[in-house]
């Protein structure tokens, strides 16, 4: 990591700021909205991830998600990736801040990670990668979830012609694509019926 690191702050602009973040953990009465008993994980092995990141507004912030400790390292890497290559992200805010409320934060345009919920969408109930905190939505307005008929969130319809590649989306090859490949996670929009292009997570799901 620490090699990493140097090489960011090398090749990044020197007049922005370095990348940081840092990991702390967290309590149940600190994930008031987003955990409750009987989730698939404990609040012991979630952690608080605080990182700088590129804004749509071409400058640093300092935002945070919640996430399983497992996930922490691949993280990290992709956001100082995504940093040195002023990949915007428009609000990163635990899910909390939205009430635990999934709707509400993706109409936000807010890139969260853990949330103790079911999937969306067809098929059985089962617990979402989210669930377990190895799962991110990144940007998603810019990178809408298709569930047949309807878009989530429904800003999100001024993105469905994938082809006209904006600032903040997801695309094949694109950097916040390579970005999570480079640590082996899985892109939701090669999901064929129901691509989710904000969503990527460590296990597939």
């Amino acid at each position: 990591m620490a090699t990493l690191l140097l090489g960011i702050f090398a090749a990044f602009s020197l007049n922005a700021p370095p990348f940081t973040h840092s990991v702390s953990r967290v309590t149940a009465a600190q994930l008031p909205h987003s955990w409750h008993p009987g989730c698939p994980v404990t609040p012991a092995r979630l952690r608080r991830v605080r990182l700088t990141y590129w804004g749509f507004d071409r400058r640093a912030h300092t935002g945070a998600m919640v996430a399983n400790e497992d996930a922490v390292p691949d993280l990290v890497r992709v956001f100082a990736r995504l940093y040195v290559a002023r990949f915007p992200i428009r609000r990163l805010q635990p899910i909390d801040a939205y009430g635990g409320n999934d709707e509400r934060s993706l109409a936000a345009d807010n890139t969260a990670a853990f949330n103790c919920r079911y999937v969306i969408g067809p098929g059985p109930r089962r617990w979402s990668a989210h669930a377990y905190g190895e799962a991110i939505d990144v940007n998603p307005v810019e990178n809408p979830y298709l569930d047949g008929a309807r878009v989530h969130p429904r800003a999100g319809r001024r993105y469905l012609d994938r082809s006209n590649v904006r600032p903040g989306m997801a695309v094949r090859g694109g950097v916040l694509v390579r970005a999570f490949a480079g640590v082996g996670w899985q892109w939701g929009g090669r999901w064929t019926g129901s691509p989710d292009y904000q969503h990527f997570s460590a296990t597939g799901g």
